[in-house]
């Protein structure tokens, strides 16, 4: 799903919510049941429908014959499910009012569940007669409420919903427990970063299982052949139904368990799995030293013990003082011989103390640590924890630990949240592939960055003439119509750039990596005075608005025509807001190209001041086996790249802003002043 669909998802569920908190018996903390079982029969019946000719084309074509199967068995060998008629999301939406939805609903659950043994029990069906207590036209609303999610939307949808809920009524429970939904752009870069492409994927604290959808996302973008077997267990009842929804409404093939991670190991997991992934609970103080100390899942590396003695009176009732390092003992003796893991970890345990560090060291001295990555604050939905990824490889390349620092990469989502954008995983992810010695992933990060950005500047250039008549229809002096044939002219030299794209697309053939790259560099310098030359243009066209709105309000406020002019202002403002968006929109992905060509100028891994570093363990054990990246990768000071005569042109043009916007609220002032004098009668 795009931002947009989730946005309108997201008020979809405050207004169920709304709609569930006053019209039933319902607690806060049980809002998410009977919606997630809507959304989960809204998602199958998108899935289904892609499938659903295929389905009825084999069935035809089997039907009568020694090879004939019922239609059940089709769907499920196609999808993972079967969809009766009056499962159907359209079915239940479109009943007559007479009819008992929660019912009907209760009835499509058991359909589903009868053809799919792995979800026996597990959807919510006697929920919706619950909500009819008091009003039974609610289940009608709720199908209604989730009617107009997009067939083609995708995802982790489930774990976003699952994210609202937590966030919006469940935060203390969820914050109590130390667990946080894991936000999607950062499971992204996880996947980008380990790279699960086949075998078996562990996540001992699963959640919604939004670790697997990205994985299985990971593997249909970059494979042609999904090869993953997942295997999950998480504590909480709820969310063990919930991640099995996920898993069949994504086509996932796996098993969930319910377990408690510290005193439980439903799979036999000790050095089972080829990649390990999860976002553990965070700080947990209360788990009993006798419940782990003999398990060799968490002991080969050591057991975190509290520094001071025991007390004869506390004997056999200790507990550990805190169990991050539990979490990390698990993962790095889950994994197989070649296998890689990554988790999310407070900040606080790579610095950790005492027990803690004595684990940490061996590790290091193990190899085990592949590489250790600082996430920016602000970045889950329930807190503002500081976390740190941790990832783990078997087989790493050699003795060295990769140090990456992303704290100030991401993408302000709104006040309190950030993000990571597509380019940033991309961005960051790279640097872990470089030091892999993939090169090849790199050029064509950079190719696709370049074909992308082309494709947004042709398109821009077929809009930029029907602009230009907007432009003139308000800017009809002739400094107005100088100003726009400027910028017009520096669109001209997109059909030179246009040539020379083309001829390095048409020399792809070239295999070595090192004249590729060159070849990328030279095409991105020639990018950059076409840029500069387009925003000098728009800012040319800024000031003449600028100096036009205050001479046509000037001449129009005595003949009465101030609101005619101030409407056809705003509506070339919006013009330029609308060109100045698209050539920020272009430049953006020649921007992602500069800061790879200006960091790795020769595709190759090398160390970036206050980005990545590679530390040797003797370093790491300089640092008394610190793994917190900024003790390694160090500070830069950014520039910002302007000249003292750009500086000095661009705090021109803001003071002559600044003025106008001044001016304008002088206006205001007295307008206002004058209004309530009129009003109030004190003027007379």
């Amino acid at each position: 799903m795009n931002s947009e669909e989730l946005k309108q998802l997201e008020n979809d569920l405050w207004a169920a919510a709304d709609n569930l908190r006053a019209n039933t018996d319902l607690k806060s903390t049980e809002y998410a049941t009977p919606v997630l079982g809507l959304i989960f029969l809204k998602f199958a019946d998108n899935n289904y429908r892609k499938v659903e000719v295929a389905i009825n084309k084999e069935f035809k074509k089997l039907s009568g014959t020694r090879r004939e199967k019922p239609i059940s068995h089709i769907a499920i060998a196609k999808c993972g499910f079967y969809l009766p008629d009056h499962a159907r999301y359209d079915y239940l939406l479109k009943l007559p009012e007479q009819e008992d939805v929660a019912k009907k609903i209760k009835e499509a659950m058991l359909a589903i569940e009868k053809h799919k043994s792995e979800l026996d029990g597990v959807l919510p069906k006697d929920e919706y007669v619950q909500l009819t207590r008091t009003d039974k036209g609610i289940p009608a609303q709720l199908l209604k409420s989730f009617s107009n999610i997009p067939p083609d939307a995708g995802g982790d949808v489930f774990g976003k919903i699952y994210e609202f809920f937590l966030g919006k009524f469940a935060l203390s429970e969820g914050q109590k427990g130390g667990e946080f939904f894991t936000p999607t752009s950062v499971v992204r870069l996880m996947v980008e970063i380990i790279e699960p492409y086949k075998g078996t994927v562990y996540d001992p604290a699963c959640g919604s299982g939004g670790m697997f959808v990205q994985s299985q996302h990971f593997v249909a973008q970059h494979y042609d052949q999904d090869q993953l077997y997942v295997y999950g267990q998480e504590k909480t009842l709820d969310t063990v139904k919930l991640a099995k929804m996920n898993l069949v409404v994504n086509g996932l093939r796996g098993e969930i368990r319910q377990a408690n991670s510290y005193a439980e190991d439903p799979f036999n997991g000790l050095d089972k799995f080829d990649y390990v992934m999860a976002n553990p609970p965070f700080n947990v103080d209360d788990v009993p030293i006798a419940t782990v100390e003999g398990d060799p899942r968490f002991n080969r590396y050591g057991i975190p013990r509290k520094k001071t003695k025991v007390k004869k009176s506390e004997a056999g009732k200790e507990t550990v003082p805190n169990a991050n390092y539990l979490w990390i003992n698990l993962f790095a003796s889950s994994i197989k011989q070649n296998g890689r893991a990554a988790l999310v970890m407070a900040n606080s345990a790579s610095d950790a103390r005492h027990s803690e560090a004595d684990i940490r060291q061996s590790l290091i001295e193990k190899n085990l640590i592949y590489a250790m990555l600082t996430l920016p604050s602000n970045m889950f939905y329930t807190v503002t924890l500081p976390a740190t990824l941790w990832f783990f490889d078997k087989a790493k390349p050699d003795e060295r630990i990769l140090f990456i620092d992303a704290r100030n990469i991401f993408t302000q989502i709104d006040r309190a949240h950030r993000e990571f954008n597509a380019a940033h995983i991309e961005n960051l992810s790279i640097i872990s592939k470089l030091h892999r010695g993939n090169r090849q992933a790199f050029v064509e990060l950079i190719d696709r960055y370049f074909a992308e950005g082309m494709a947004v500047l042709l398109e821009n250039e077929q809009q930029v003439k029907p602009v230009r008549e907007q432009l003139l229809a308000v800017l009809d002096d002739e400094q107005g119509k100088l100003a726009v044939d400027e910028l017009l002219a520096q669109w001209q030299g997109l059909s030179e750039l246009q040539n020379r794209y083309n001829d390095y697309v048409s020399g792809q053939k070239e295999t070595d990596i090192g004249i590729i790259n060159s070849r990328q560099q030279a095409l991105r310098t020639a990018f950059d005075p076409f840029f500069e030359g387009l925003h000098s243009g728009l800012k040319q066209l800024d000031k003449r608005v600028r100096q036009h709105e205050k001479l046509k309000l000037e001449a129009t406020k005595a003949a009465g025509k101030r609101a005619s002019t101030a409407r056809n202002i705003k509506e070339l403002k919006e013009v330029l807001e609308q060109l100045h968006q698209k050539v920020k929109n272009a430049e953006s992905y020649y921007k992602h190209i500069h800061w790879l060509q200006a960091r790795f100028p020769s595709a190759e891994y090398e160390d970036v001041t206050g980005l990545c570093k590679l530390a040797t363990v003797a370093e790491v054990k300089e640092q008394d086996y610190s793994l917190n990246p900024g003790r390694y990768v160090g500070v830069v000071i950014e520039e910002d790249g302007k000249t003292e005569e750009e500086f000095v042109s661009e705090l021109i043009t803001l003071n002559e802003e600044y003025i106008a916007l001044f001016e304008e609220s002088e206006k205001l002032k007295s307008v206002i002043i004058s209004n309530v004098a009129s009003i109030t009668g004190e003027g007379e």
